[in-house]
């Protein structure tokens, strides 16, 4: 049974009382909210299908994330790249709500709002993430029961069809200014870590992620014991990729570069702006017509697409999977782009 008192001048607490279910009780500013509240959960436990929601009413957002963060996101793989999101949670205005009080227009309003300043829709799809596997988490092994606000919206679409490849003299320019100056300063693991994409189509995870006992020099092959999809994959090292590894100076904590990749991400986009403000500033001195496309709209993962493409040059599709650690050829083409002036040279 439900009771309703009156707690100072402006309050009114609701008490429901049913066997076989955890006393409820809940405070109001008004009479009649007190009284809605208290038939609501009556009905509910009458038909069964009552679930306490006052852990979630108690737990805010940021605490959530925190608990996220030092239970269940420190012991992924990405970690390092999630936590940058968990953070970015932390001070979101959402952050002061309750679990309970979330809703999915709240985080629809968010990706809308996050698309509209031009944030990619993978970006904002692992943002929503974060959220989505918190409320799982939550639900199924913190004993707070509430609905996943995230579950009940529309995640923007990936357009996976990118098909940048390196263009003209893309890659003289950017090795000039990874090699100047300027450039080993900024970050001197940036070059090589380069080269090795460029020759292995390796993933930015797995080229940082690579040690010194994991490669073998002498046979030519880089072992990466964890990658994206869970297993394990030998890669094959050509003898420019050799060279590259032999002129690195070993780190004492074992790494082949120690740096990150938030630091990477950052040294790379100056470098493509630095050959491309270069570049712009050839064109003007020669007094000759810019090309709109050369080093703009060019992302790190591109080179990925790259070596997939030259690779694919040299090698059989079964060879070409077991470098790239593609599962299926449907996955694979995501990353093979062939020009097609190559391909018509090929038809002769």
């Amino acid at each position: 049974m439900a009771s309703i008192e009156k707690r100072g001048n402006h309050q009114w607490q609701a008490r429901v009382r049913r066997k076989g279910f955890p006393q409820e009780v809940k405070t109001f500013g008004s009479y009649a909210e007190a009284e809605d509240w208290a038939t609501h959960v009556e009905s509910e436990m009458k038909r069964g299908v009552y679930i306490s929601r006052a852990e979630a009413e108690r737990t805010l957002l940021s605490e959530a994330l925190e608990r996220y963060e030092s239970e269940v996101s420190k012991l992924k793989k990405g970690h390092e790249e999630e936590k940058w999101r968990i953070a970015k949670w932390r001070r979101h205005k959402l952050a002061v709500c309750s679990l309970a009080a979330l809703r999915p227009t709240d985080f629809a309003k968010y990706r809308d709002d996050r698309l509209a300043e031009g944030a990619a829709a993978s970006t904002v799809r692992l943002e929503l993430a974060v959220i989505s596997h918190l409320f799982t988490i939550a639900n199924k092994e913190w004993g707070i029961p509430t609905l996943n606000p995230i579950a009940n919206i529309r995640l923007p679409k990936i357009q996976n069809a990118r098909e940048r490849r390196l263009i003209l003299d893309e890659e003289k320019r950017l090795m000039e200014v990874l090699t100047s100056p300027a450039g080993t300063r900024s970050n001197k693991w940036v070059k090589p870590i380069v080269v090795i994409a460029l020759e292995t189509a390796m993933r930015m995870s797995e080229i940082l992620s690579l040690r010194w006992e994991c490669i073998d020099i002498e046979s030519q092959v880089a072992h990466l014991p964890a990658t994206k999809n869970g297993t394990s994959r030998d890669v094959p090292l050509s003898k420019k990729a050799v060279k590259t590894l032999n002129a690195l100076t070993r780190s004492k904590d074992g790494r082949v570069f120690p740096t990150t990749q938030s630091a990477l991400k950052q040294s790379w986009q100056r470098a493509v702006e630095r050959a491309r403000n270069a570049y712009m500033s050839e064109c003007e001195e020669r007094q000759i017509d810019i090309h709109e496309k050369l080093l703009t709209n060019l992302h790190f993962h591109d080179l990925r697409h790259e070596a997939t493409s030259r690779l694919a040059e040299k090698l059989a599709l079964h060879e070409l999977m077991k470098v790239t650690g593609h599962k299926d050829t449907r996955m694979l083409a995501r990353y093979y782009h062939p020009k097609a002036s190559d391909l018509a040279a090929k038809l002769g």
